[in-house]
């Protein structure tokens, strides 16, 4: 630091002075320079990758370097991976021989840590086809408790106001790999599985975006469009809209009778799978709120009918709760309208 200090002296022109510029230093040492100033972000999160994806370190450290890498995709705004050329080799992180479940888990966080609120960053993902990768870390045989969290998390950053991403859906059987992670032994992965679906089933049409009770976001027509801001979500309103391929997903007219998604999302509420390591628990409070929602969603927003059987089974349910109950975090307006449904 005294040296630097001391060539900055030595060599400033003097004030009005007709001194040439100084030579600039040829000893300087980058490292120390990095170490004073700081690298930029950019250098320091392609430098995490490149240890994550060496196989020949251990895996501690190649953790260490992906939870480096989600604590900067926190940190910036929006962060360009697709420019920064990282999208494929994290995804690939999935896929390889080394990789532990403990660097899965890591992989999965940053996928959808970068993923969220980043329109731009979905597209960009969704284009290495990733919803098989991201099914499979599901699967409970293969993959911890944890890492089937991360995975519904990376999940939903994908999915979220994703039109493109939701369509995939079906193709990757990714339907039905949601319909089983509704009876996942960790309790964590059937709440997030609740808290997904109803948010891809809430309908974000151009209309509902400029009621006037709605917070009020700019017209396509007087803001700039910036591929990395929600500002192009506004250019072309269907591409957020996944309330109706989520509607004909829960109904799936095609499934035989009481086998529907709309099927397992009531049996699971009013008939839960026990969960925990031994089975040991029966009912959980949030995953029945996330359920409870998402069937209010279905039916007071969505306009979505109950067959028969379903609504004996949720009225049998619904008319055991009393107004001194929480009502599952609905209002009072809410689950009058919800027992009207299924009256």
């Amino acid at each position: 630091m005294e040296s630097l200090l001391r060539w900055g002296i030595e060599n400033s022109a003097p004030s009005g002075g007709d001194a040439p510029p100084p030579a600039p230093r040829k000893d300087l040492d980058p490292a120390i320079i990095d170490h004073i100033l700081g690298k930029p972000d950019a250098q320091l999160m392609k430098e995490a990758l490149e240890v994550a994806v060496d196989e020949t370190k251990d895996g501690a450290t190649r953790i260490a370097a992906m939870d480096d890498l989600e604590m900067a995709c926190g940190f910036i705004l929006r962060p360009d991976l697709k420019k920064l050329n990282m999208w494929e080799p994290i995804h690939g992180l999935l896929g390889l021989p080394t990789t532990t479940d403990g660097l899965k888990v890591q992989t999965l966080w940053v996928l959808g840590t970068a993923l969220q609120n980043n329109p731009a960053a979905q597209l960009a993902y969704l284009s290495l086809d990733p919803l098989p990768g991201i099914l499979s870390c599901l699967s409970p045989p293969s993959n911890s408790a944890e890492a089937r969290a991360k995975a519904m998390y990376a999940l939903s950053g994908l999915l979220k106001h994703n039109a493109a991403a939701v369509a995939g859906l079906r193709s990757a059987d990714g339907w039905n790999a949601l319909r089983t992670s509704l009876e996942d032994s960790d309790i964590s992965v059937r709440r997030k599985t609740a808290f997904l679906l109803n948010t891809l089933l809430v309908p974000t049409s151009d209309e509902r975006l400029h009621t006037p009770d709605a917070v009020h976001t700019p017209s396509s027509s007087s803001a700039p469009v910036h591929p990395n801001s929600h500002a192009s979500m506004l250019s072309d309103p269907s591409s957020t809209s996944t309330s109706a391929m989520t509607m004909e997903a829960l109904q799936c007219e095609s499934a035989p009778e009481g086998s529907s998604l709309l099927d397992a999302f009531i049996s699971a509420l009013v008939e839960p799978v026990p969960f925990g390591p031994d089975g040991e628990s029966e009912k959980d409070v949030e995953f029945q709120e996330n359920i409870v929602r998402l069937l209010y969603t279905y039916s007071a927003q969505c306009r979505g009918a109950f067959s028969a059987a379903q609504r004996h089974s949720l009225r049998t349910f619904l008319n055991a709760i009393t107004p001194a109950d929480d009502l599952f975090s609905l209002t009072t307006e809410e689950f009058v309208a919800l027992k009207g449904a299924v009256a």
